[in-house]
């Protein structure tokens, strides 16, 4: 099959894979879901890693079209189930051992950016809208002994994200931290007020290029999550 070059990958999804794979052992044999599975690598990489089911929501049509595609041509489609719809509404009442998301969350309003669609772009102005609806949906969706594992900018609130899984009981860690390179288009998109806040903090100029902290972070219930790493 031909990418959509709309759904590419991102240094975010390369991330969450690599996350992923340093945590193989909660990957193999597990239910897992992907909110905002996009091009379905992700469920793709899981599949490859053991997962014993597969389950995915995205909002665009395109998405399930293409995620399907790849996934049938990789002979995962009889383990994998996928679903158009908003973030938890597809998989009401139902509890996944391996929850994954690489959701927008970039602190710019809604528009198109690099052939995306706005949909994929805008986290809202503090690039929180989405993350704090998963976070919030964590509890009730996760099976006993679960984890989720999310890709978080670091300027977008992290601290707000502990508190909100704390608050639901869940514990929240660093499973991976790396740089990203903002492009300056995209720069010119951000939020002024969360640019000069954190602005050398998560934000960092060498010259004309610029980049931001991002982190893969693990939410568990605080028994789940153990001392593996």
């Amino acid at each position: 099959m031909s990418a959509n070059p709309a759904l590419r990958p991102s240094e975010y999804t390369a991330a969450l894979i690599q996350a992923l794979r340093q945590r193989r052992h909660a990957v193999e044999g597990a239910d897992a879901l992907e909110i905002g599975f996009g091009s379905g690598v992700v469920l793709a990489a899981l599949g490859a890693m053991g997962a014993g089911a597969l389950c995915g929501v995205d909002i665009e049509a395109e998405a399930v079209e293409s995620g399907a595609a790849l996934l049938r041509d990789l002979g995962l489609a009889e383990v994998s189930t996928l679903h158009r719809g908003d973030m938890w509404g597809p998989v009401a009442g139902r509890r996944f051992g391996l929850i994954v998301a690489n959701l927008p969350h970039f602190p710019m309003p809604p528009a198109e950016y690099g052939g995306r669609r706005p949909s994929w772009s805008s986290g809202g102005a503090d690039g929180r809208r989405y993350l704090e609806v998963f976070v919030s949906g964590l509890s009730e969706h996760l099976a006993p002994g679960g984890r989720a594992l999310l890709t978080h900018n670091a300027f977008s609130g992290l601290a707000t994200t502990r508190a909100q899984a704390e608050s639901a009981g869940l514990a929240m860690r660093p499973a991976l931290t790396t740089l990203v390179h903002i492009t300056e288009d995209k720069l010119a998109r951000m939020t002024a007020t969360v640019l000069a806040r954190e602005e050398g903090r998560t934000i960092f100029r060498y010259g004309p290029y610029v980049f931001g902290e991002m982190l893969v972070v693990e939410i568990a219930r605080p028994g789940d999550l153990g001392a593996d790493g």
